[in-house]
């Protein structure tokens, strides 16, 4: 669905991408992380075909987006990080609006746009579909944002920080959707956040920037297992509260509780998420240990 090789930007004598590489699977969710200034926007931007490139070659959905068509753009969303307000308008009236502009893309294979009342179930807005913009929350504005970027019905997704301003029951319901568009529907979707826990509740791989570069691409299992190994162990016995560090969790959990057995009380393994494996990568760039932060994405990958 996506493949980009040796993508460059430079803005003068300003380096903001060098040398970016990665491929996006049909039906995968791929976040993209990094600290602010490491070239997200930039590299999300020349994908939708928003931004030229200064060098590399890129491939989406079969085709170059700084040259494709509009049936090529018919096949993508785009969920932006704040759409403009349209507040006379109402869920509804605004939905039927812009799907009509995908219609003349509709294909045997791929049915667009996505009907209204359906699409407003999707996205948890059919109490509020003829209500007016204006009267609409925060959430409730981003879950509109949503609709407009799937309305239709993309075959590749972009969600730029999709759950911003959402509260924690939206930011439920929004992973659930996009589950359902990934597992479901079979869209690819690459997601940029902030939210850590999120992209790893959601994201089949992880791609994390850094400097302009790729210092890691893989689940977010594997960033946390390989990059940031130790676990974790808190118990208490006897009153008194225990802590110890581990590669290999099981085997000192399975030896504590043979030693001590029914003493031990309030027993918890948490093992390295993430978040630990992303600071581990970034703050190696950021502190100019590269050589090091190519080790570990060495590691990574083998």
């Amino acid at each position: 669905m996506v493949t980009v090789r040796d993508l460059r930007m430079r803005y003068g004598d300003n380096d903001v991408l060098n040398g970016v590489d990665f491929d996006i699977h049909a039906g995968e969710v791929l976040c993209l992380l990094g600290p602010n200034g490491a070239g997200k926007t930039t590299t999300i931007e020349i994908l939708e075909g928003f931004r030229i490139r200064s060098a590399g070659e890129i491939s989406i959905l079969g085709e170059d987006p700084a040259s494709a068509g509009e049936s090529w753009r018919a096949r993508t969303g785009v969920v932006l990080q704040s759409w403009r307000d349209h507040p006379r308008w109402t869920p509804r009236r605004l939905l039927t609006q812009l799907g009509a502009y995908y219609e003349p893309y509709s294909t045997p294979e791929q049915q667009r746009p996505w009907p209204v009342d359906d699409l407003l179930d999707v996205v948890g807005l059919t109490d509020l579909a003829d209500r007016k913009i204006s009267t609409f929350s925060g959430g409730q504005r981003r879950r509109l944002d949503v609709a407009m970027g799937i309305v239709g019905r993309p075959e590749l997704l972009f969600l730029d920080e999709p759950t911003a301003g959402f509260d924690p029951q939206a930011r439920r319901d929004f992973h659930h959707l996009v589950h359902r568009l990934s597992d479901l529907e079979s869209t690819t979707i690459l997601l940029t956040t902030h939210d850590l826990d999120e992209a790893e509740k959601l994201a089949d791989r992880v791609v994390i920037l850094a400097g302009g570069r790729i210092v890691a691409d893989d689940s977010a299992e594997g960033l946390a297992r390989r990059v940031a190994g130790e676990a974790e162990i808190k118990w208490t016995r006897d009153g008194e509260r225990f802590v110890h560090a581990a590669i290999n969790a099981t085997p000192f959990v399975r030896d504590l509780l043979a030693q001590y057995g029914d003493e031990i009380r309030d027993l918890e393994v948490r093992r390295a998420s993430l978040e630990d494996a992303y600071l581990t990568l970034v703050q190696q760039h950021e502190s100019g240990r590269v050589e090091a932060a190519a080790e570990t994405f060495a590691e990574v990958t083998r």
